[in-house]
Formats: C-alpha cells, sequence, structure tokens
C-alpha cells in the first residue's frame, strides 16, 4: 500500500533509477538520484525544523529547489516556496503565518533577507553540514499530514496558506496522470513558479509516472522564439499551463517561428481560455487534445475538466469553454443564496466541492471555519464542502459552465487575486480615503476618492506590500463613489464609467 508521495517517489526510482526526473536549464537529476538528494537533505533539514513544520524555501526555481522540497517531506515537514521578487512586508506576513524562524535560501538573496524577520539557511552552507539519513520521521508520516502551503491573496490584507495533504494529493494525481493517459516517456514542461498549484500538477505526474519535468525559466515567457525553442530541443509532449502563458505564445505570433513536434496534450487553467487564442493553438497544432482544467488551489488543483472535441467549433461556446464535469471521487454541489442545492439546468448557484481532494483548510487562519464547511444540506453525517466563491450553472449537455465570482476576487495573469487586498493597499495612502478595484478587459483599474495623486506615487506605496501582478494598470481619480440603494459602492456604475472613458 501507498500512503504517502514519497511511496510513490521510492516506486519510481526503483522502477526508472537512471532516467531523468527533473532538468532545469543547468543541470538535471535521476530518479534514483534525485531520490538519495533528498534524503540526504532531510538529514540537515531535521535539525533545524521540528517534525509538522513549514519549511519555506527561497531559491529560484530549480532541480535543486525540488530537492530541497521533498527533503523537507522525508523530515516529516511541509513545504512552502517563496518568490523572493514579493515584497517585504508581504514575505514577513507569510513568515507570521508560518511561526518559522527559519528558510532555506540562495546566499544572493542576503540583502532581502535580511530584511525579513527569519534567520536564513544558505543552501551552501548546509551542503557542507553532514548528518546521516534516517527513516525514523519518514516512518511516523500519516496521509492526513501535510505537502505543501501555498499562499493565496487575502481580503484583509493578509496572504492564506492553503495546506494540502499527502492523501489529497495522491487522490488528485493518481486519478489526473491515468485520465489524461500521462505515461514515463512523456516530457512536461513546467510553466508555474512553485507557489502556484499548477505546479503541483507537473511536480507529481513527474513523481507518479517517471515523466520528466523540465523546468522552463521565467524569462522564456518574454521571449517566444526561445521558449518555442526550448520546448523542441526537450521534445515536450505536455503542457500544463496556465491561460495566460498560452496566450503569450498565440498573442506575440510565436508560431510564425516554429510550431514544437511532440506536443500531444495541452492543458490549461487559472482563467477562462480566450477562444480566440485557443483557436490559434489548435489551428498550428491540431492534433494535440485540449484539455480545460478547472478548480481553486483550496481543492488540490481541480475538480473538473473538459476535453475539447477534435472537431469542435469553437465558436460555438457562447458562455465560454465549460468547466466540465467533475473528476472521479470528486462532488460539484452548486448552491443557491440560501445554501439550498441547485439541480435545475441553467440555473446559476456557488461551487462547492465536497471530496478527498478538499484541502486541510488554512494555515493558522480563521477563514478555514467560513469557507470549509459542513454541507449544509448533509443533516446525518459529517460531509466538508470548500465554498469556492465562483458562480457557475449546469448545461443540459452535462457539462458545468463558469458564470463568474460571487465576491471580489478574480484570477488574473494566472494568479487568484482578492481586489480588497488591492484596496486596502492604496488606502494607506494619506491622500486617498477610499478605492474600489474594477476588473474588465483583463485588466485591473482603481478608482479611488481623497485628493487627486500621481500615479507613480501610488504605485511607489502599493508596491512596498503587493506583488507586481496586482498593480493596477489605471488610477481614476472621482470626487466620489457612485452608491447603490443599500449605500454599497456601484461597482456596475464605475465600470459603466470605466467603459465611457474607452469610448
Amino acid at each position: 500500500m501507498k500512503y504517502t508521495i514519497l511511496d510513490y517517489l521510492e516506486e519510481t526510482a526503483s522502477r526508472f533509477p537512471d532516467k531523468t526526473a527533473f532538468a532545469d536549464v543547468n543541470t538535471s537529476v535521476t530518479w534514483s538520484d534525485f531520490l538519495a538528494h533528498a534524503k540526504e537533505k532531510s538529514s540537515v533539514i531535521a535539525k533545524y525544523f521540528e517534525p509538522g513544520q513549514a519549511v519555506p524555501v527561497m531559491i529560484d526555481k530549480s532541480v535543486k529547489t525540488l530537492e530541497y522540497f521533498f527533503g523537507a517531506l522525508y523530515a516529516g515537514c511541509f513545504y512552502s516556496y517563496f518568490d523572493a521578487t514579493f515584497p517585504d512586508e508581504r514575505l514577513n506576513s507569510m513568515i507570521s503565518t508560518l511561526g518559522v524562524k527559519h528558510i532555506i535560501a540562495d546566499s544572493r538573496f542576503e540583502k532581502k533577507l535580511s530584511k525579513l524577520n527569519v534567520t536564513p539557511l544558505f543552501f551552501k552552507n548546509l551542503q557542507e553540514e553532514k548528518a546521516e539519513y534516517s527513516d525514523t520521521r519518514r516512518r511516523a508520516i500519516i496521509d492526513t499530514d501535510p505537502v505543501y502551503a501555498n499562499f493565496t491573496s487575502g481580503s484583509t490584507g493578509t496572504p492564506k496558506a492553503v495546506l494540502v495533504s499527502h492523501r489529497s494529493v495522491i487522490d488528485f494525481i493518481s486519478v489526473f496522470t491515468e485520465i489524461f493517459g500521462i505515461e514515463s516517456s512523456d516530457n512536461i514542461a513546467n510553466q508555474a513558479p512553485f507557489d502556484f498549484d499548477v505546479s503541483v500538477k507537473d511536480i507529481f505526474s513527474g513523481v507518479f509516472t517517471g515523466a520528466a519535468v523540465h523546468l522552463v525559466p521565467k524569462m522564456f515567457f518574454s521571449f517566444p522564439t526561445k521558449l518555442l525553442d526550448f520546448l523542441e530541443e526537450r521534445e515536450i509532449t505536455i503542457l500544463i499551463w496556465a491561460v495566460s502563458a498560452l496566450c503569450i505564445v498565440s498573442t506575440l505570433n510565436g508560431f510564425d517561428y516554429k510550431v514544437p513536434a511532440k506536443l500531444r496534450k495541452i492543458m490549461f487553467s487559472g482563467e477562462v481560455m480566450p477562444v480566440k487564442q485557443l483557436e490559434i493553438w489548435k489551428k498550428f497544432i491540431p492534433a494535440a487534445e485540449y484539455i480545460n482544467l478547472y478548480g481553486p488551489t483550496e481543492i488540490t488543483c481541480n475538480c473538473s475538466y473538459f476535453r475539447i472535441p477534435q472537431d469542435a467549433d469553437l465558436s460555438a461556446y457562447t458562455k465560454g469553454v465549460p468547466m466540465g464535469i467533475p473528476f472521479p471521487n470528486e462532488r460539484i454541489i452548486l448552491l443557491d443564496e440560501n445554501d439550498k442545492p441547485i439541480t435545475e439546468c441553467d440555473k446559476e448557484g456557488e461551487v462547492c466541492v465536497s471530496g478527498t481532494c478538499v484541502a486541510l483548510g488554512y494555515y493558522n487562519s480563521e477563514k478555514t471555519k467560513e469557507v470549509f464547511v459542513q454541507n449544509p444540506n448533509n443533516k446525518a453525517f459529517f460531509e466538508r464542502i470548500y465554498k469556492t466563491g465562483d458562480l457557475a450553472s449546469l448545461g443540459t449537455d452535462g457539462n458545468f459552465y463558469y458564470i463568474g465570482r460571487k465576491d471580489t476576487q478574480i484570477k488574473h495573469m494566472g494568479h487568484r487575486i482578492e481586489l480588497g487586498e488591492i484596496e486596502n493597499a492604496i488606502a494607506k495612502h494619506e491622500s486617498i480615503t477610499r478605492a474600489c478595484c474594477i476588473f474588465a478587459d483583463n485588466k485591473i483599474t482603481a478608482f479611488y476618492v481623497g485628493k487627486e495623486t500621481e500615479k507613480k506615487e501610488i504605485v511607489t506605496l502599493i508596491k512596498v506590500s503587493l506583488p507586481a501582478y496586482m498593480v493596477p494598470s489605471d488610477f481614476i481619480y472621482i470626487k466620489d463613489f457612485p452608491l447603490t440603494k443599500n449605500g454599497k459602492i456601484d461597482k456596475r456604475a464605475l465600470t459603466e464609467k470605466l467603459n465611457a472613458c474607452k469610448d
């Protein structure tokens, strides 16, 4: 029996010891060596971290980063990736949430780390430390222990850490790799950063099947020719990318330069895929299978999928590419405003998910009890569901269709963002009394009241606490916010104002 993801890693290393496991632009590692390196690192990690603790890692995406992730797991801990480009305030908030004293890091981030409330453990120094591997901690791991914590945006200004267990990863990845036929002969191109759950599908699809996972440098997405050369040279067969990453290639006419010959499966998630961009991909790579994936981090990657028929008329998807059907062992429930189940077709409801896929919750956060709740329609036994805040409907064809957000949360550039967090950051400016953000035409626009302020001044302020992808494209000063009858900001009126400005 296999109870943890380490059981799967050990089985794969036994089956394919000399096969490439992970590769970046500088190095690669076989499955047997990757396993050995992870165990070696776990013995050192165990000196600084107690079992069950988070192990933050601040190393650029590389083979080494993954070895420390799995080293953390062998030490009976869980990993959490820290992006060095994030503002100090945000990183300190993440450190506070996890309650950690140490972080494993690259020494080139020494200046950055000097501003954080944590003691760095530079991997160059850790490599010199010697400690004999013991499997004591590894034997104590059970399937409900966490594997990773990925941070998402928080409406209160505090990022939330989604905690996902071994059981949930096994439940999802086992089905994911089987349904889509991922095999040991495949080459997967990892696009997503390691703090984004799309990367979970890349990493663990490799671990579960023996497929090689190639880590694409972030800079390549600014140079489509480099990106396409990489896909061709590495003979990539599978892409599991964020919609925004696929759109970079198609909008910049990348296929006029080169079309990767080996691609056989192209999966996308994170945002609604624009039909025009999907048409470009299908035009240049018609033989590949295209799959739309849906699901928030809190249910372990995805809860539904839709295989796009080879001969599909994409213009017929007037409601967008369908969310599709639930993965096996996952249940999607639509609830109305009174938490009653919706069974009629084409009626809007909040997407709620139950099953082993549901995450453990948010680490060290009261927010857990608000959205990880008992199914309100099950009075007979405990059935926990996650309330996504997404709105969808069930079509007469049996597929779910995404409609939008119930609250102010959006998906932009592959990231999930709480508009309230941006509004709170803008409102910290001494000349601004209140802000309201609108997401339209794939852009974030901020309206604000108070005193008219230079855009540069506002951007400088909010970059102290927000990553670049959360900075609005435009800032519009208005004297007063339009209000609804119940006294709330009328976002529909603001959207109309925004459209009028374009005209």
